[in-house]
């Protein structure tokens, strides 16, 4: 684009007050993000790996593909936007900046009419982006968006440097003779602006179009050094963070719990009792955070008016981070610290949870059909979580309990542990390890847990199973079996002392064991077994709990002894391939036994993995049409944790006459049944019962039956289908059940 500048260099005051602000804002920059880091060193040491490189596509997908941010694929568009265009519009600031300084000498870049025209739209499609955001948190009101003057902030920053860029433009335009054809193609937005200019009175290379000029420079400068300063001050930290968080999550297993080392005699503690008893990655997850409540917006217990939310629990252990590092290393963590801490001796002043619930009213009326009602909503749990986390005077943070004062027991206890959080989080967040770090330090130091979690416990250590029943009962499913289908299940000791070994154990577990409706499900698993010609035998009396209960709860120390015990079994038998009906069960062996000492060698199955291979192996035939409407809800501990959504369904698929109907929430992004995290074994006592707004949503698709694969979740939904008096006319079966009734034939 050709012009006639008629502007001077900058002159040497001039470029001492740019070197000036400059230089303090990236001192600052520096600064505070170097005092943050000092924060994150108070945690447990943690060697931080770099990925495998089969994790590099993955880490490109998340922080360049924003894979998970356009699961919400408006807000994940504007993202994009706001990301991809920063980037570009650098190249743009540095050029404008030098434009200032050199008189109005351009950056020799290629194509520059073309660059100019990208820069312009570019920062036009920013500012939209801008407007579109502010609109969704104001206007749609979004109950996971956060609102008030720090959430906006940034869009006043963002705002304000795409206008300071376009006027700035605009006054350029005034202040050289310019070809306006040219510019009116390729800068067509500052043409228009500086003929509005002109219009108001302001003349092409006049005085107060350099003074224009100079101003709106000025003031870019400003807001994009301001803009410099605020990010590792709030929580755009994560525009540097999050990318870091994600090159070094763990290659573990998704949700797999770090074993704690109980034989260490040096050991003052265990759990985290104190926020420097996490591990500085586990630190380093809390300034990584967007806040952006996709997290809190598909919690289950966030949904049902309890007082947890995924994001809050984030950022309130952020801020205890931050106030107790500064007090601990004496390091303000804000600059400049007047003004962000306000009145002096305000580092004095620390947040602390107040004693709240969410104002939770469950709408109960009823539909035209007689439905009654559980809708989902976060936004109590939003309100009161907002409210409840202020600033008290005269408090320090080193005097604040971690549980009591930061996160409160009703959170921790909430949790079901389903996961769903993290599968949402664009920054690789993991929540439930810290929510079960904390129930470690109540349990194992404190012995503080709901009673009814308690009495479970207490079941499991002393029978191994949850409700206390005798642990000489554990076998009695065997017989009852072959009163009902005629099969004798053999124990593992009965084949070893034959010599005759099988291929497979069939571990019942408790729910299978002791539960008379979840026998139903596994007497039809080892029916469909049977007829597929399967090698199988079962523990029998020498079955122990899994420990899973007992591990999510927060007693490592018993499930350390029952894991440990199993193992002994297990390899005493020479076992190399495991089948079981329960989730829990099945990712407690997978991928957390292997930690105590289980080989990799061994096979764990899930019933469904089995069945599906079965079918499609031609060992099982599904030849009698049940006529279904089957709407499918996903185990946790099969689908977020073991990645398994496919296997029944595809059993269903195999069925003549069932047709799927998928729930709104199904796969990645089903709702969890309420059942996880130890919470099958406690009663829910705010808000409604998450099993109920979970069969609600399944009874929307208006099935005959709410199929799913994992005993705790067959006991949700029927309980909710009961509640909701919709039992007679719409049933809960697990799809090795429907797999039964097509093999054998109903009845059979």
């Amino acid at each position: 684009m050709s012009y006639i500048s008629i502007a001077e260099p900058m002159s040497w005051v001039g470029w001492g007050a740019f070197i000036a602000l400059v230089s303090a804002a990236i001192w600052m920059f520096a600064t505070v993000i170097w005092r943050r880091i000092g924060y994150l060193r108070l945690g447990v040491p943690t060697i931080f790996v770099r990925h495998k490189p089969k994790r590099r596509d993955g880490f490109s997908r998340e922080v360049l593909g924003h894979r998970r941010l356009l699961n919400d694929i408006r807000s994940g568009f504007m993202h994009l936007i706001y990301f991809y265009g920063f980037i570009m519009l650098q190249f743009g600031a540095i050029d404008l900046i030098w434009k200032g300084l050199s008189g109005g000498q351009r950056l020799p870049v290629p194509l520059y009419p073309q660059f100019s025209w990208s820069q312009e739209l570019i920062a036009a499609l920013v500012f939209a982006a801008v407007l579109y955001g502010a609109y969704r948190r104001y206007g749609e009101k979004l109950p996971r968006l956060k609102r008030g003057w720090k959430p906006s902030l940034v869009m006043w920053f963002i705002g304000s440097l795409m206008l300071t860029i376009m006027f700035t433009l605009a006054f350029e335009r005034l202040t050289e003779g310019n070809d306006a054809a040219l510019a009116a193609k390729y800068a067509p937005i500052s043409e228009l602006l500086s003929q509005l200019l002109q219009k108001a009175g302001i003349q092409a290379q006049s005085q107060l179009a350099h003074i224009g000029f100079d101003l709106f420079w000025w003031l870019h400068l400003l807001v994009l050094l301001g803009f410099l300063v605020y990010v590792p001050q709030s929580k755009h930290f994560h525009l540097i963070t999050a990318p870091i968080n994600l090159w070094f999550r763990r290659n573990a297993p998704p949700g797999r719990l770090t074993p704690l080392d109980l034989e260490n005699e040096d050991a003052e503690t265990f759990g985290a009792g104190k926020i420097e008893h996490f591990t500085q990655k586990q630190l380093l997850d809390l300034y990584a955070c967007v806040e952006c409540g996709r997290c809190t917006n598909v919690c289950p217990a966030a949904s049902t008016g309890k007082l947890l939310s995924p994001m809050h629990l984030i950022v309130k252990l952020r801020d205890h981070l931050t106030e107790k590092g500064a007090s601990i290393t004496s390091k303000s963590p804000w600059l400049p610290a007047g003004l962000w801490q306000g009145k002096a001796g305000s580092e004095q002043h620390a947040h602390v949870m107040g004693a709240v619930i969410p104002a939770w009213e469950a709408t109960n009326g009823g539909d035209s059909e007689g439905i009654s009602s559980y809708r989902t909503n976060i936004a109590p749990t939003m309100s009161v979580q907002s409210a409840a986390w202020t600033k008290r005077e005269g408090v320090k943070a080193e005097d604040l309990n971690l549980i009591g004062d930061v996160i409160t027991e009703d959170e921790l206890w909430a949790c079901t542990t389903c996961r769903n959080c993290e599968e949402q989080c664009p920054v690789g967040n993991e929540h439930v390890d810290k929510i079960i770090d904390m129930r470690r330090h109540l349990v194992l130091m404190e012995g503080k847990l709901p009673s009814d979690g308690q009495r479970a416990l207490q079941n499991i250590e002393r029978q191994s199973n949850p409700w206390g029943l005798p642990r000489a009962e554990r076998a009695a499913w065997i017989e009852e079996c072959e009163n009902k289908t005629g099969i004798n299940v053999k124990t593992m000791q009965a084949c070893k002392a034959s010599g005759q070994m099988p291929d497979i154990l069939l571990w019942a577990g408790s729910m299978g064991a002791y539960d008379s409706r979840s026998r139903r499900v596994l007497f039809d698993v080892v029916r469909l077994m049977k007829r597929a010609g399967v090698n199988f035998a079962t523990l029998g009396h020498e079955e122990r709990s899994s420990g899973d209960t007992a591990r999510r709860i927060g007693n490592e120390l018993l499930f350390q002894e029952l894991c440990k015990e199993n193992i002994a079994t297990l390899q005493r038998y020479g076992v190399k391939h495991i089948v079981t009906t329960c989730p829990h069960t099945f990712n407690t062996f997978k991928n957390e036994y292997p930690d105590f000492g289980l080989s990799t060698d061994v096979k764990v199955e899930h019933h469904t993995e089995l069945l599906a291979r079965l079918l499609q192996e031609g060992r099982l035939t599904a030849k009698y049409a049940l006529e279904e409407r089957v709407t499918v809800h996903d185990s946790c501990y099969l689908g977020r944790y073991n990645d398994t959504y496919e296997a029944p369904r595809n059993m269903l698929r195999a069925i003549p006459g069932i047709t799927i109907e998928e729930m709104e929430r199904s796969g990645k992004n089903g709702m969890c049944c309420g059942a996880g995290g130890g919470l099958m074994w406690m009663e829910e006592h705010s808000g409604s019962r998450i099993n109920y707004a979970r069969t609600e949503q399944a009874l929307e698709v208006k099935p005959s039956v709410i199929s799913s694969a994992c005993p705790y979740c067959l006991t949700m939904m029927e309980d909710g289908l009961k509640s909701m008096s919709q039992s007679d006319s719409v049933t809960a079966r697990d799809v090795a059940e429907l797999l039964a009734d097509s093999v054998f034939g109903f009845g059979n």
